[in-house]
Formats: C-alpha cells, structure tokens, sequence
C-alpha cells in the first residue's frame, strides 16, 4: 500500500493527525483489512462505497459490512485497552478542544480548531473523523439528510440522544418563527449553557446562522440566496431606509459570497420585489416598517381619507414625511397642483370630492 500524503500544510499544528492515523493503521495486521478501513472512511482519499470496495478486492458488499463492523470492534477494543497509544493522543486532545466549544462540534469546526484553517482539508477531517471513531470517550454523530458530522464528548450522550437535541434546537426555532440569538434559544431549552446550544445548532442541516441570528435555511434573513434576499438582510441590519447606491456599496462591503452585482440590478430587484417601498428619489425601506407605497399625492390622499377633518398644510407635511423621504416644497407642489386636493381654508387642504 502507498504511503498516505499528509493532510496538513506548513501551518504548526498542535495535533499530529497523519503521525496518528498511521499509527492506527499498522496495528491492523492484514493488509486487506487495512484497505477497507482506508477506503471505507476517506484516509488516503474519498470515501468509496461497500460495492466499490467489493468490486475492487472481489468480494460481496455484504462480505465488506461484515469485515469494516469486526475491524472497528477489535479496534475500539484495543484502544479501550490501551493498546494503540495514538488514540489515546488523539482523544486527548480532542476532548480538551471540545470542552471550549460547548462539548460538541461539527467535524468541520473540530478540525480547524485542532489543525488551523489551513490544514482543515477534507482528508485532515476524514481522518479525525475516524480517530473520535475509535476513542471510548467520544461519540460520533454521523453525517446524513439532518445532520452534519459531528464529535461530543461521550458522557454527555450518545449519538440517539444528541440527534434529539438538534432535533429540539431545531423545534424551538419553528416555533419561535424568526430569527433569534442562540442566547435568547437557550432561555426557551433546558440546557445549561448557551455554547451547547450554539454547537447543537450548527450540526442540523436545517439551520443556518447570519451575524448572531439563527434561523431555518428557507429563511433569508440568515440565508440570503438570491439578491433580493441580500437586499432584504442590509436594510433590516441597517434599520432605517437607504439609497439603492447605498444598498449596493454594503453588498460589495459583506460576507455574502457571489457579491459582485451591479447597483443597476440592485435597482432593479429594489423595483421588482414587494418587500421595499420607494420612499424618495433612490431611498427605499421595508414594507413591514410602515412607510407608504405609492406617489407623494398618494400618500397625501391617504392621509386626507383618514383625518376626521380638513387639514393644515404643516400638519400635511408632518405627516407625510413620517411615510416618505421627500423634499418639503414636493409636498406642498403636490397640494397645489394636484386637482385631488382643495383648499377649503386658509393653508387647509381636504379632498376635492368631500363635501
């Protein structure tokens, strides 16, 4: 068999994975076992399939569950004995790196924060996977349609019981139905720290987060997907309205990845979607803040419908300025020239068809 290429980069690490799996590998004496555990789980390159192993050493798929299901017990084994010192090594550190990150975390949050982002590569991760497999006193959560692949430290739970805490994370967003902090998701579980909650969290595969917020994947205020979506997200984070230029520069400026749109199709999409309301030259808020759709004699005929009486052109101009972002003289062009409108007093305007 060839010699496994190491997974890390010239980055230090405070963990020898590659030193670790080797060792782990010579305590299988044959050498057709060796290759199933290798091939079954990613550790010289991705992962393969029962057939595919099957089909390369001219056995059944069912031959190769059988033979991956003994090697690991005799592993577990041996390692519950003490007899493969590597992974002992690896547990070690594993539980000391968990222990900070709310004694859980995602294969992926694992491996960065033992081995750095630079040697956080597929097979770095595939082999710590593999390592937290064998050791006593960790559970693996293995990855599948609902969750990412995830190590825990063992006595706080099996796999069964960490799955039906993602699951309950998972509930209590649906229930909330927005976005919320993982502080204010930790007030409505019965876990004893917040860190726990925010690493539960980031196993489900229905989750997604944004800044501090976590919400479900459909959500686009934590996960934008489209422009309109990123739009949405700037203006909410901003809280008040903005120029579409303006909109454009904080895309360009953010995280989001594929953020490299133009300020005409960031118009565009401001135009199109129901969710902004042009409130002056360029400015557009959200919907849900209250301004007012429409032109500025719209919104003054609106006001004019819901007043009991005639109004003064000051009290007109307040008001209208509280729905739409507009010079002052627009507003009084509007009262003048618009047929809609009629003075019925001195600087005191009602509509033209009230009696």
């Amino acid at each position: 068999m060839s010699q496994a290429p190491s997974s890390t980069t010239s980055e230090k690490t405070t963990l020898d994975i590659d030193g670790a799996i080797e060792s782990i590998l010579g305590a299988i004496d044959q050498e057709r076992e060796r290759e199933i555990v290798t091939r079954r789980f990613g550790l010289y390159d991705r992962k393969e399939t029962l057939e595919q192993i099957g089909e390369l050493l001219g056995i059944t798929r069912e031959r190769v569950r059988q033979l991956e299901k003994a090697i690991l017990i005799r592993l577990k084994i041996a390692s519950e004995d003490g007899k493969i010192p590597a992974v002992a090594d690896v547990e070690k550190a594993i539980i000391r790196q968990l222990s900070e990150m709310g004694r859980l975390a995602t294969v992926a949050d694992l491996t960065e924060a033992l081995l750095g982002s630079k040697a956080s590569t597929p097979l770095a991760r595939a082999r710590v996977q593999f390592a937290a497999t064998l050791a006593p006193r960790l559970t693996v959560v293995d990855e599948n349609d609902n969750y990412k692949a995830a190590v825990a430290i063992a006595e706080y739970g099996d796999e069964k019981k960490i799955r039906a805490q993602v699951d309950d994370v998972v509930k209590a967003v649906k229930t909330h139905g927005e976005p919320l902090t993982i502080d204010k998701l930790h007030e409505t579980l019965s876990y004893e720290h917040p860190s726990h909650v925010r690493a539960l969290a980031s196993v489900s595969k229905h989750l997604s987060n944004l800044k501090d917020l976590w919400g479900l994947n459909k959500w686009p205020t934590v996960n934008p997907k489209n422009i309109r979506d990123k739009i949405y997200v700037i203006l909410a984070e901003n809280g008040k309205p903005m120029h579409f230029s303006e909109i454009a520069d904080a895309i360009k400026d953010s995280n989001f990845s594929r953020k490299n749109v133009t300020t005409q199709a960031i118009h565009n999409e401001l135009i199109k979607d129901k969710r902004f309301v042009l409130i002056g030259r360029g400015i557009y808020a959200l919907d849900s803040w209250g301004y007012s759709k429409g032109t500025v004699a719209d919104t003054i005929a609106d006001i004019l419908k819901k007043s009991p009486e005639p109004l003064h052109r000051d009290e007109i101009v307040k008001r209208v300025l509280k729905n739409r972002q507009v010079k002052e003289t627009t507003i009084l062009l509007n009262l003048q020239s618009k047929p809609q409108f009629k003075r019925v007093a001195k600087a005191t305007y009602a509509l033209a068809d009230e009696k």
